[in-house]
């Protein structure tokens, strides 16, 4: 297995550094990368939706506008990840540490956060509509426009974070560890405090 993912990973780079004339765009769809070291891998518009991923390394990798949609990410490690403009509508990152990762414009839709770590992480304009955060860690975390409809941010830590301009429009804030949080601009129509 490691020798298929190395030459897909070498396929993709190679994909991507000549604009698509050689290489391959990796599809890694389905694929059972449970446990997977990743770490620092350009993965820039691969296509991981359902894929295994859990306790995966992806530290420090770039997974800008790639496809993880239903994928499983549980007690994964994503720190210092990038995943701007990726699609992970529904899917599973239960327990996983997403600690300065780069989430702008991420569609994080239906997505279970619930435990996750986002200290310092960027969530700018990111869409997390139905989100679960129950308990999840967003110290330090800005979520500048995020748009947060329906989520569960019961019992999160959002100690110091920028939610300047976002949507938390019937959002579950209850239990939430809301001091020096920033909420001007915020949209707060029946959210429960």
């Amino acid at each position: 297995m490691k020798k298929l993912l190395y030459d897909v990973l070498v396929e993709h780079l190679l994909f991507m550094e000549t604009n698509g004339d050689l290489g391959s765009n990796a599809n890694l769809r389905n694929a059972n990368l449970r446990n997977a070291d990743l770490s620092n891998a350009n993965l820039r518009n691969a296509d991981l939706s359902n894929a295994n991923l859990r306790n995966a390394n992806l530290r420090n990798a770039d997974l800008s506008n790639a496809n993880l949609c239903n994928a499983d990410l549980c007690n994964a490690d994503l720190n210092n990840i990038n995943l701007h403009n990726a699609h992970l509508s529904n899917a599973y990152l239960r327990n996983t540490n997403l600690i300065n990762a780069y989430l702008i414009n991420a569609n994080l839709s239906n997505v279970d956060l619930r435990n996750a770590d986002l200290s310092n992480a960027n969530l700018s304009n990111a869409h997390l509509r139905n989100a679960d955060l129950c308990n999840a860690n967003l110290h330090n975390a800005h979520l500048i426009n995020a748009h947060l409809r329906d989520a569960n941010l019961s019992d999160a830590d959002l100690r110091n974070a920028n939610l300047r301009n976002a949507d938390l429009s019937d959002v579950d804030l209850s239990n939430a560890d809301l001091r020096g949080i920033k909420l001007d601009g915020a949209i707060l129509t029946n959210t429960k405090f």
